[in-house]
């Protein structure tokens, strides 16, 4: 069977980092008025001389974006499940070795916090937990769906790596899509931010988009810890590894998440600064090389960005964004993953979008279009 490891194992670290160095100008450029993009002007795009043709890319973002998306920008928001987690990761509050309070939501404290969403306006619910499959596990996942799809159109999940059958069953009760991150793509280091847990096995990670496409879940979003390793070189291989997956899933659809190394109870410094210019190339790159991705800004970025972003290139953002289990109403002072950066409420987001002539959406999925 198949997998992205086939395709991974054709790639090294050093020679993307050296072919990153080795782009000059008129790549840029050349790459800029081709009107069909490879993987290879993704590279070209990502490098430092591509840096000098920011304000270029960025009107070409905008405007590609508005032709495949139109001025609109998806809201939602994300619901913590439970902090509990066996992993140790040394970027994460969650981790195993933070000896803290942990909590797990009964069915009745989610449903409270269901209704606080509710409240605020969400359609779009992003469920997330720390990785403890003896306390939230399948069985947990399952009922959690249950109870919350009479309430929201759209139910998205960000928790541990599942087996195939687990992602089918998950797809059956109405999940619409699956976040998975590799957090780091450097093979030779990943041990040393995952020295304990399941977490730990970066192979099995690395197949999981796999068993999420061959389960048929209707989006898949990936993305890497942005502070860890050379960011660059990173998002060369998540980039690559969307390009697999949608010529080996191509009924699935697909987006990226740019999560910036934010503090956390316990957690390491970044290891590589990202600059607010470097994550607007990014961001660039990827519209300018996929027109169809969807891409994706959580609450972690600052007000300044997240109000640029709207015009060039975002599709989706977070809003109103607690992340420990009960943080908007059931217990607001539980172990946080990270702190938030925006913190502004929905309210005021939407009023941000519709100020820059955009669309703030709240529904734009119905779980029975897909047969769930």
């Amino acid at each position: 069977m198949n997998s992205f490891k086939d395709v991974f194992e054709n790639y090294q670290w050093e020679d993307i980092k050296a072919r990153l160095e080795k782009v000059g100008l008129s790549d840029v450029r050349n790459s800029l008025q081709k009107k069909h993009k490879t993987i290879e002007d993704f590279l070209i795009l990502l490098s430092p001389a591509a840096s000098g043709e920011l304000e270029q890319m960025a009107g070409i973002a905008q405007r590609l974006t508005q032709k495949r998306f139109g001025k609109t920008i998806q809201l939602y928001a994300p619901l913590y499940l439970s902090n509990e987690c066996q992993n140790i990761c040394t970027y994460c509050g969650f981790s195993l070795d933070n000896h803290l309070r942990r909590k797990t939501l009964s069915d009745t404290e989610l449903m409270v916090e269901a209704s606080v969403l509710k409240s605020m306006g969400v359609n779009h619910v992003l469920l997330v937990s720390g990785e403890a499959n003896k306390i939230v596990g399948l069985s947990y996942f399952r009922n959690a769906v249950r109870l919350l799809k009479p309430h929201f159109s759209n139910i998205s999940i960000e928790v541990q790596p599942l087996e195939e059958e687990e992602y089918k069953l998950l797809h059956h009760e109405g999940v619409h899509s699956v976040l998975v991150y590799q957090e780091t793509y450097h093979q030779d280091v990943y041990k040393q931010y995952h020295p304990k847990g399941k977490k730990s096995n970066f192979h099995f990670r690395l197949d999981t988009p796999d068993r999420i496409g061959r389960a048929g879940i209707h989006k898949i979003g990936l993305g890497v810890l942005l502070g860890l390793e050379d960011w660059r070189v990173d998002s060369f291989f998540n980039a690559l590894h969307i390009d697999y997956l949608q010529k080996q899933y191509w009924k699935s659809k697909f987006s990226v998440s740019f999560p910036r190394l934010r503090p956390a109870e316990g957690i390491i410094e970044p290891n590589f600064i990202m600059e607010d210019k470097d994550l607007l190339q990014l961001i660039c790159a990827y519209r300018i090389w996929n027109e169809d991705l969807e891409i994706s800004i959580s609450t972690r970025e600052n007000e300044v960005f997240r109000n640029h972003i709207v015009t060039l290139g975002a599709t989706a953002m977070s809003a109103g964004s607690k992340t420990n289990p009960g943080g908007y109403s059931v217990d607001k002072e539980s172990l946080e993953q990270f702190e938030t950066s925006d913190e502004r409420s929905m309210e005021e987001i939407r009023n941000m979008i519709k100020k820059a002539g955009y669309d703030p959406v709240m529904k734009d999925w119905e779980s029975v279009y897909s047969g769930c």
